[in-house]
């Protein structure tokens, strides 16, 4: 069974791009989701990222992202209908 998983990667200029965050709904909010994307700052850290970027759905992870340090960049209003996709960073140095 899984539990949650990440697909991240280092990109352009070393930056660490989060695709995407998952954590099965039995799971969520018992610390999981930060525990997966504090291990992967730290391999990204590690590698010489010094920035983290990612984005999402005002109706998925917004709060999450914006309590584990994340600062809103920019967003598309509207996208899906109703609702905003953001768009975040965080410097990890």
């Amino acid at each position: 069974m899984e539990i949650g998983g990440i697909l991240a990667g280092l990109g352009y200029w070393n930056g660490l791009e989060i695709k995407i965050l998952w954590v099965d709904e039995k799971y969520r909010n018992k610390g999981i989701g930060t525990q997966i994307l504090k291990h992967v700052e730290k391999i990204a850290k590690d590698k010489g990222a010094e920035i983290s970027m990612l984005d999402t759905f005002d109706f998925q992870a917004e709060d999450f992202y914006l309590k584990n340090g994340y600062e809103p960049i920019g967003e598309i209003k509207d996208f899906p209908k109703g609702y905003r996709r953001v768009y975040f960073s965080k410097k990890l140095t």
